[in-house]
């Protein structure tokens, strides 16, 4: 299990502090929400703070894009060291979009990501199943921190793996909201394989939380 805390939640008041500790949690992922005020109702992160999160940790740079226009951004957060680009299926236009954007970001030596808001249905992502590295089921409404599960993400997860399953595949499931002990034991049952926790890790012990979810 890969655990990929979002630093959405970071204190960052105390941002050396917790990434000290962070590094030392046995979290292999960072996970870093990227939202523009238009594709979500919220603003975030630019290329110089994924920057400084580079300097300041080895682990996986896991780059989430919740954006009208994830072909622009897609290239500012791979120059900005992006291990992980994960873009909004609802965010493009005809599947050949989606999967030229899938293509490009895997030649630049990313690992490529798709998502989906709770109210899309899963098998929206299915003709991609090839085409992806990793497939991020949101249990949340994307564009804010600490929101409880939604349930219906662990059928979809479910549904998802059982595709990836008889395809041959093993690609990652992530899972991003409401995650904790109780519900990251939900998901991983079904299916999941990358763990994505924000409040959880950053307002408790960082370790120990990270260690409940393995």
């Amino acid at each position: 299990m890969i655990i990929s805390p979002s630093v959405l939640s970071l204190d960052y008041s105390r941002m050396a502090e917790q990434m000290s500790e962070l590094n030392a949690s046995g979290a292999e992922w960072i996970h870093f929400d990227v939202m523009d005020g238009h594709f979500v109702p919220n603003l975030t992160f630019g290329p110089d703070l994924l920057k400084a999160f580079r300097k300041m940790s080895s682990l996986v740079l896991d780059v989430h894009l919740m954006v009208t226009d994830p072909g622009f951004f897609s290239d500012v957060f791979l120059k900005a060291g992006a291990d992980v680009i994960t873009f909004h299926y609802e965010a493009m236009g005809s599947p050949d979009e989606i999967r030229s954007l899938a293509k490009h970001i895997r030649e630049q030596g990313a690992l490529a990501g798709i998502s989906v808001k709770p109210g899309t249905d899963v098998s929206v992502l299915y003709p991609f199943l090839e085409d992806f590295d990793l497939f991020l089921i949101m249990s949340v409404e994307p564009g804010f921190g600490g929101q409880s599960f939604m349930m219906s993400a662990v059928d979809k997860i479910a549904a998802l793996r059982e595709k990836l399953n008889e395809a041959g595949l093993h690609a990652h499931i992530e899972v991003d909201g409401g995650i904790n002990a109780e519900t990251g034991r939900l998901v991983k049952d079904a299916g999941a394989d990358v763990l994505v926790a924000g409040s959880y890790v950053f307002k408790n012990n960082i370790k120990e939380a990270v260690n409940s979810l393995v």
